[in-house]
């Protein structure tokens, strides 16, 4: 299958849309469903990242059961604007301010918003940031800012970087976090390779301030989720695979839950760090329930592998 002439795979329900954002950058994003309740994806950080590549497989799902399926290419990835003014030099802060930005463009005054692995961690500081906008969130396998120390170099298990910018390369980091190998398809390959190309510097730049690296302090405290995240009375759950490659529940998930008290855990199984692709049905299903009632269904809970290492939360899971 061919990619079309924008270099995305093409996945029936799912369209490729561009807006102007009020700062002036051109923002890419797909979407899927014309009406219901608004969702925002967030795609993570791997080069060559984006909306078509993190959400191809349940965007189109969420759309079926009558979602507003909003998947952007966020700054320094997929066919986000590449000019270096909007490069995200600011690390977090960067994506969270063109989170919002993008979100006025939609004309979502409220919204659900969900996020994997560096989409994880910008749906936590978008949270804290913008919480009167937020009607529900869904952490998937990732960090969660200043709550819990998280060292990128010391505690991923792979190697993530596009310096050698071969189809290996691609390959190596595609097999780190998406547990169903089969799902590693050409095309999926080879619109990576074209969005990682197209954004190798402003990917650097990135990562050079990732997670606070060299963020002002005072733009690192706006986003701080210490005393904040872990006190949100916004309903919140979060996904993390028992297979993840890259970064392990026991070395990460575990202390995230530890740290967020009211937020439910659920550790699927035969699953890795980018869940929505290994587990596209299953996820759907909570992500369904949980949007549409703020409650998941004692049946879906078990399949889903709730957290036993701490009592359930009543309101966010049914109980039999």
């Amino acid at each position: 299958m061919a990619l079309t002439e924008e270099g995305i795979i093409r996945i029936p329900g799912l369209l490729s849309r561009w807006v102007q954002l009020g700062d002036g950058q051109r923002a890419h994003y797909m979407t899927a469903g014309e009406t219901g309740p608004a969702v925002i994806l967030l795609h993570g950080g791997i080069p060559g990242s984006s909306g078509a590549a993190g959400w191809r497989l349940m965007a189109p799902l969420l759309a079926a059961q009558g979602f507003r399926v909003y998947c952007p290419d966020q700054p320094g990835f997929g066919l986000s604007d590449n000019r270096r003014q909007y490069w995200p030099v600011n690390g977090p802060y960067t994506h969270v301010d063109f989170i919002n930005r993008f979100a006025d463009a939609m004309c979502l005054d409220e919204f659900h918003i969900s996020g994997n692995s560096m989409g994880c961690i910008n749906t936590a500081h978008y949270v804290v940031r913008y919480p009167h906008r937020v009607k529900s969130f869904i952490l998937i396998a990732g960090p969660v800012g200043d709550l819990v120390r998280f060292e990128a170099q010391k505690q991923l298990k792979a190697k993530v970087g596009w310096e050698k910018g071969d189809r290996d390369t691609m390959r190596a980091m595609m097999r780190s976090i998406i547990h169903h190998q089969e799902e590693i398809t050409d095309d999926l390959l080879e619109m990576r390779m074209l969005a990682a190309d197209n954004h190798k510097e402003g990917w650097e730049a990135w990562q050079r301030v990732n997670n606070f690296g060299e963020v002002d302090p005072d733009v690192a405290l706006a986003l701080s989720t210490k005393d904040r995240l872990d006190r949100s009375t916004i309903p919140g759950i979060c996904l993390y695979g028992t297979n993840d490659a890259i970064l392990p529940a026991e070395d990460l998930g575990f202390q995230v839950e530890d740290a967020l008290p009211r937020v439910q855990f659920f550790y699927p199984e035969d699953c890795g760090h980018q869940g929505q692709t290994d587990q596209p049905e299953l996820f759907a299903q909570v992500f369904t329930e949980f949007l549409s009632t703020g409650r998941v269904s004692r049946a879906t809970a078990d399949k889903a592998g709730v957290s036993k290492r701490r009592p359930e939360i009543p309101a966010l899971v049914e109980q039999a």
